[in-house]
């Protein structure tokens, strides 16, 4: 198959929505969480991840930045904050698609999980420049961590869910245009 044309492209960004939409609202619900524990991974920064890398021209700019948007609302962080951090890190993601094709999924997951952590890293940084109270580093390295290991996780779940896999070298959208 050449791409995945305009009906595919859209299914796609639907199911996106939808998974992210279940995702949020799975961490608004008061499911435990005892002082104390764990953080979890951030399951939403996976898919992202993961679909980004796999189907580029199906995961655009304004689909990505509306869902973050959305999420930094319902969760009550800063708006637009995290959506920045996250939009800037798919967009790097984005740009070195083509060494991101050719690699085999160690690397892949190497460099995914240090963007991971230079995203959480400039995250953090922002909120220590605007002097906003946060969470200590150990405890948003523990979540960063668990995020970089749920990443294979998620890439075995698209790929079995919804058959999302790298664009081979050569492939093409339907416009035509080098993915």
């Amino acid at each position: 198959m050449s791409g995945l044309g305009r009906a595919g492209r859209w299914f796609h960004r639907l199911a996106f929505v939808l998974i992210a939409l279940v995702l949020v609202l799975l961490r608004l619900l008061p499911l435990g969480g005892e002082a104390g524990e764990w953080p979890g991974p951030d399951l939403l920064l996976c898919v992202t991840l993961a679909w980004t890398l796999r189907r580029p021209d199906a995961m655009r700019v304004w689909l990505i930045a509306g869902v973050f948007l959305i999420e930094d609302l319902l969760l009550m962080r800063p708006p637009g904050l995290w959506t920045a951090v996250v939009v800037v890190g798919t967009e790097f993601l984005r740009s070195r698609m083509r060494f991101a094709r050719e690699s085999n999924f160690l690397s892949e997951w190497l460099g995914v999980a240090l963007l991971v952590l230079g995203m959480t890293l400039a995250y953090r940084f922002v909120f220590t420049l605007a002097f906003l109270p946060q969470v200590g580093l150990g405890y948003a390295m523990i979540g960063t961590g668990a995020t970089i290991l749920c990443y294979p996780a998620v890439v075995l779940a698209t790929a079995w869910a919804f058959g999302l896999h790298k664009p081979a070298t050569g492939e093409i959208d339907a416009y035509g245009r080098r993915m």
